[in-house]
């Protein structure tokens, strides 16, 4: 799948991220050579320190094409390609003064994003083929909610939760169907069920939660009582005071709308799924339809990101422990 471009770039959040956003030491840093008149065109590498799937190089190559000028180059590897420890994903040769500034936003951006999308990436081969929705912006800061989403997409996920997130990834909308708080408020999970379904335009899924106020099983039954072939399936988010989801319970479920001859509603779990609750999934064929998955996303460590200069004027350079000169990765591409 070919992935949207992140929202562009605006000159206030370029303003920001080389500003208010940026460590101090390289607002200094600029401050002080252009003081001093010494500026040159330079390499800079900006390699992981760990394996992974890169991420954030597309909103990195959208930041860096608004700062840059023509004749300036971008070299990097695919958004969501594999990436091994220590591997350059991201090359910049230009005049330092155009895009010293931006190194914190810009280790920011890959750091972050290719964590998320990593384990994205381990809970969606957990899963087995099924489905995987992010619903993990509700654990991050709104501002990076939607980013943390994209990188989740970039992973591997089908879909995720917030309509930004949706745009940025490319998705046609964001998924999701009804809270605890609205079934909670009709009083009653057929009740509600039943406005959902009168009041939601049709490319809206229906998809009922059962958990909230009656047993799972029970409540499935009666919701596919009440709405009949519009109902596309329930989904389980038992919480941790009665004992979450489990392998039996969801085998349960199948079983019973089974009998009742409800074949075609699936079964979609979340509430507090990890990788290895999704693996105990699998590995006792529960006949889950898709995962939603939060916190073991929204959670996850990013993946550090250096970048050093390489080169100055042409000539190999680098601090002590580096090797001068532009590390070589026959994948890196120009995109700038």
């Amino acid at each position: 799948m070919k992935l949207a471009t992140p929202q562009k770039t605006t000159s206030e959040l370029v303003d920001y991220f080389g500003g208010p956003a940026s460590d101090v030491y390289f607002q200094r840093a600029r401050d002080t050579l252009a003081a001093a008149e010494l500026d040159a065109v330079v390499v800079m590498d900006y390699f992981s320190g760990g394996a992974g799937l890169a991420c954030g190089i597309t909103e990195a190559v959208g930041l860096l094409g608004t700062v840059l000028e023509e004749g300036d180059e971008v070299l990097a590897i695919a958004e969501g390609e594999p990436m091994s420890e220590r591997e350059t994903v991201l090359r910049v040769r230009a005049p330092y003064s155009r895009f010293g500034i931006y190194e914190t936003a810009l280790l920011g951006m890959l750091s972050s994003c290719s964590g998320w999308a990593t384990a994205a990436h381990e809970i969606v081969e957990a899963a087995a083929g099924k489905r995987v929705i992010s619903y993990g912006a509700r654990h991050v800061h709104p501002l990076v909610g939607p980013v943390m989403e994209y990188a989740a997409v970039v992973g591997g996920c089908a879909g995720c939760a917030t309509p930004l997130g949706a745009e940025l990834a490319g998705l046609k909308a964001p998924s999701g169907t009804m809270p605890h708080a609205m079934i909670l408020m009709f009083g009653d999970t057929v009740l509600a069920a039943k406005a959902f379904d009168a009041h939601m335009p049709e490319d809206v899924l229906r998809i009922v939660l059962v958990d909230t106020f009656k047993d799972e099983a029970e409540e499935s039954l009666r919701v596919a009582e009440a709405l009949g072939d519009r109902l596309r399936g329930v989904r389980l988010d038992t919480p941790k005071e009665r004992g979450q989801v489990t392998v039996d319970l969801v085998h349960e479920v199948r079983a019973r709308l089974d009998l009742a001859g409800r074949q075609s509603v699936g079964i979609y779990v979340s509430g507090g799924l990890t990788v290895e609750r999704i693996r105990e999934f699998e590995a006792a064929k529960a006949p889950v339809d898709s995962y939603g998955v939060g916190m073991a996303i929204a959670a996850a460590p990013p993946i550090g990101f250096t970048a050093d200069i390489k080169e100055i004027a042409g000539k190999p350079i680098a601090k002590r422990g580096r090797i001068p000169g532009a590390a070589p990765n026959p994948r890196l591409r120009r995109v700038v």
